[in-house]
């Protein structure tokens, strides 16, 4: 058997895959530890990918050579554009998967890389062995390695709770890892308890689809992945309906028997995922709320309940389902639960996602504070690459907020006191207009080939499309139009709009009432749209825009130049408030530009340590 690997990733959820795929692609032996290997990229809550904000991230782990989007791509049973009247800077993309697909697409793609073995087991300790990690199972086999990713999503001491009952365990009744949790606590790791839920799973053909409104896909021309061609499935459709006043009369009645409201549950929960005991008491005027009734897969009889997601008794849940219009009759499948876990606490953490004070050991996903199989995914390519990097002597891999929404997520974990469950949105990103989901290649592709994570082949597509995009820009730019010819009296038919005086197309598509399909019927009449034409035209429209947010990000990047020592000392330094000195002590930023962003930390703060590093760098 074989002990010996460069990288082991402990946890094989989304997270992990990530990490896996990242380490295996950079060169490196990699060990892939499941407690289940019937579950790799299990989807315990909503099997759906995307949404605004998330879909940014699927973007941008696809673009680095990441996992998630293309899995998405060959699972989904639907996908639907989102926010189409609204801004580039906040239009998604949403798919709903089929989520035992995903996991065969995934495990299967795992299985044929040759640098990785994915063995089942449960790791119950993790000790430093001269200059390697002893990990050590359950079953008492040992590994050792040098580097580490530590991937455990909800199973940290994990704690289920229905109603009066509670029990340890895992998502969906698996097994949680306690021994684990308690080895990392008495090695000085600091623990945080965070909790999360899920709806009950009913059974479809108990269901009164004619009492709900179909929410049908969309048919597009593309899915998340720069790399895979696009194959569209014939949609699967999700169905709305709503809640009333008798839902809510039920859940009142019973919220003694809630484990949020008993005090049963000491866990913070997500505040944009609420239960629907939250929304009953924190929205008492609304009298009704949303529930989505959405397929798990092809090849089942569950459907996912989104929208009332509850930790009430099995009976409560059946009662309260029961008088939404179209469940009447509902069977449960499986009934929702709250799940407690620990969470890594904050400032512990690097941007490199290396855990202070544990070389070589890295950790991503909900054992970091977040929500989201994106956010997971996400943290587990990075985590990859800076593991490799680790092993490979050299400097770690930091995205900027202003490259990508990653760098956002990475950057808010580190900086922030984040006292519940974290999630991307746009609104969290300064440079959400650079951010675009539809230009995560241009932004991070470089990087995904400088990693050996984009095959050369890849690399050369995605070159020619950036060339691509290039001429478009010319030719507009150098294509004019003058008032009274016949080419502009053919735009002010295909538009409505009269051209005045002469003027190049790339002028004319600064009009919020021209878009880009309008030009290529004038000059390209066979011109196909496609994702570069939305580059493009997005590019143009919003120059000016991009341009600030270019200038925003130079500003940024000064105070981001400016590093601060590892053992700096803030004690040493005068005049500092008591607050920034905690918070800075606390959270060891990297960088004056991630000082700045801690709560707690002033101007004046910012411009006294400015001085004593400046100062300090001189000695």
């Amino acid at each position: 058997m074989r002990r010996r690997f460069d990288v082991t990733v402990i946890g094989a959820g989304h997270a992990g895959c990530e990490a896996a795929n990242a380490t295996a692609k950079m060169g490196l032996a990699t060990l892939l530890l499941t407690i289940n290997f019937n579950n790799i990229a299990f989807m315990p809550c909503n099997p759906s990918v995307g949404g605004p904000g998330k879909s940014n991230l699927v973007r941008e782990v696809d673009a680095l050579g990441g996992l998630i989007g293309r899995n998405t791509d060959r699972a989904h049973i639907q996908i639907r554009a989102l926010n189409t009247q609204k801004g580039p800077a906040v239009r998604a993309l949403r798919a709903q998967t089929d989520k035992r697909l995903y996991q065969q697409f995934m495990q299967g793609f795992l299985e044929k890389q040759p640098l990785i073995t994915i063995r089942q087991g449960e790791v119950v300790a993790l000790d430093r062995y001269k200059d390697l990690w002893r990990l050590t199972l359950s079953t008492g086999i040992t590994f050792e390695v040098p580097a580490v990713v530590i991937a455990t999503g909800t199973f940290l001491r994990g704690r289920v709770h229905i109603g009066p009952l509670s029990f340890p365990s895992g998502p969906q009744g698996q097994h949680p890892a306690n021994a684990l949790a308690e080895h990392l606590e008495a090695q000085g790791l600091i623990f945080k308890r965070f909790k999360t839920g899920t709806p009950a799973r009913v059974r479809k053909r108990s269901v009164n689809f004619a009492a709900m409104v179909e929410q049908p896909g969309d048919y597009l021309d593309h899915g998340f992945s720069y790399w895979l061609p696009w194959r569209p499935h014939e949609p699967v459709s999700c169905w709305l309906t709503y809640t009333n006043e008798k839902t809510h009369a039920i859940i009142r009645n019973n919220l003694h028997l809630a484990p949020m409201y008993c005090g049963a549950i000491k866990g913070i929960g997500t505040r944009y995922c609420p239960a629907i005991e939250n929304k009953v008491v924190n929205f008492p005027q609304r009298d009704r709320h949303q529930v989505f009734i959405e397929p798990e897969g092809l090849n089942t009889d569950e459907m996912y309940i989104a929208g009332l997601s509850s930790s009430l008794p099995e009976e409560i849940q059946d009662q309260f389902i029961r008088t939404v219009p179209g469940l009447e009759e509902v069977e449960i499948v499986r009934p929702g639960y709250a799940i407690e876990y620990d969470v890594i606490a904050p400032e512990q953490l690097q941007n490199s996602m290396q855990i202070r004070g544990w070389p070589g050991v890295f950790s991503a996903g909900q054992i970091n504070g977040t929500s989201g199989y994106e956010e997971a995914a996400a943290q587990g390519i990075m985590a990859g690459i800076n593991a490799g990097l680790y092993l490979k002597g050299e400097e770690p891999f930091v995205l900027g907020r202003n490259e990508a929404y990653i760098g956002v997520l990475i950057d808010d974990l580190v900086t922030k006191e984040n006292n519940e469950p974290y999630r991307v949105m746009t609104s969290r990103a300064e440079f959400r207009l650079s951010l675009r989901q539809e230009n995560a290649d241009l932004r991070l592709t470089e990087y995904g080939y400088r990693f050996n994570l984009i095959s050369p082949e890849e690399y050369d597509r995605f070159q020619k499309k950036r060339a691509r995009i290039k001429e478009k820009i010319a030719l507009l730019n150098e294509t004019h139009l003058s008032p009274g010819t016949e080419e502009a009296l053919r735009f002010q038919e295909l538009t409505g709009v009269e051209v005045k005086q002469k003027s190049s197309l790339k002028q004319l598509l600064r009009m919020p009432q021209i878009r880009i399909t309008d030009l290529w019927a004038l000059i390209e009449p066979n011109q196909k749209q496609s994702l570069e034409d939305e580059v493009v035209e997005n590019f143009i429209k919003y120059e000016g825009y991009l341009e600030r947010e270019e200038k925003m990000a130079a500003r940024l990047a000064k105070m981001e130049e400016k590093k601060i020592p590892p053992a700096f000392d803030y004690c040493a330094v005068p005049n500092l408030s008591a607050e920034a000195r905690e918070k800075l002590e606390k959270f060891r930023p990297a960088t004056l530009g991630q000082a700045g962003r801690i709560s707690g930390v002033s101007p004046a703060d910012l411009s006294t340590l400015l001085i004593w590093i400046t100062r300090s760098s001189r000695q």
